[in-house]
């Protein structure tokens, strides 16, 4: 039972961390959307990554085969995954720095260069993230458990959590415009890593998410002191 118990575990927590990287993203995506339609958005979303996932469960064996060497450049072999990550990757810089660039300089964020959003457009975006994703979490799966019933399990139910956690986490990112810019600079971030997989230079996961986590920790210290300095000063 216990070998059972402890991959799921492991495998949902993979999922979840995923996940979260994914509603971060869905929401900044959803603000430029009305607000009648953001929320269509995300649970669009969120099913259409966890049917990606299932689907692509399904061609397992294809997929593995993905981390083949299909060429060399610069003494890297680089494999179709290491396309993926690398396009991915470079995908995900370029929206956070846009996303960043248009935050720190522009008053309105609806708009962008005068466009408004479009709703497919978005949701294309968002499936281009889900399926790299995806790919890079099935492949990390395929090597922790052999069951593939488990990695089922692990999807559906990792993706019932983010179902739920995607509103607090989106209204919690609009609400406050630091914790905006930060989960754009955790984006960034989550690209340079993409890229540097593909290179074939490994990142531990583990100090990236420590290092987001340290952030995250500061600016909610700082979010509840501020209003505090606030009132000092005003008593002054």
């Amino acid at each position: 039972m216990i070998e059972i118990i402890v991959p799921l575990i492991t495998l949902i927590s993979l999922e979840v961390i995923l996940g979260i990287d994914n509603i971060i993203f869905i929401s900044i995506l959803a603000d430029k959307l009305p607000e009648e339609k953001r929320a269509k958005l995300r649970q669009l979303g969120i099913f259409l990554a966890m049917f990606l996932r299932l689907a692509l469960l399904a061609l397992v064996a294809w997929i593995m085969k993905l981390d083949k060497p299909l060429f060399t450049v610069l003494e890297n072999q680089i494999s179709g995954k290491d396309i993926i990550l690398l396009v991915g990757g470079t995908f995900l810089f370029y929206k956070s720095t846009v996303e960043i660039y248009h935050k720190t300089e522009h008053d309105d964020e609806s708009k962008n260069d005068g466009k408004p959003a479009v709703f497919r457009d978005l949701l294309i975006q968002i499936l281009l993230l889900d399926m790299v994703f995806s790919i890079d979490s099935i492949i990390t799966a395929v090597g922790l458990v052999k069951e593939l019933w488990i990695m089922y399990a692990a999807v559906v139910v990792s993706v019932i959590i983010m179902f739920f956690a995607s509103k607090p986490i989106s209204d919690f990112i609009s609400k406050h415009p630091s914790f905006k810019v930060l989960a754009l600079s955790f984006l960034l971030m989550i690209g340079l890593t993409l890229i540097a997989e593909g290179l074939d230079v490994h990142v531990p996961k583990g100090y990236v998410y420590f290092a987001m986590f340290f952030s995250f920790l500061v600016n909610v210290i700082q979010l509840k002191t501020t209003p505090k300095s606030k009132e000092s000063t005003i008593k002054e």
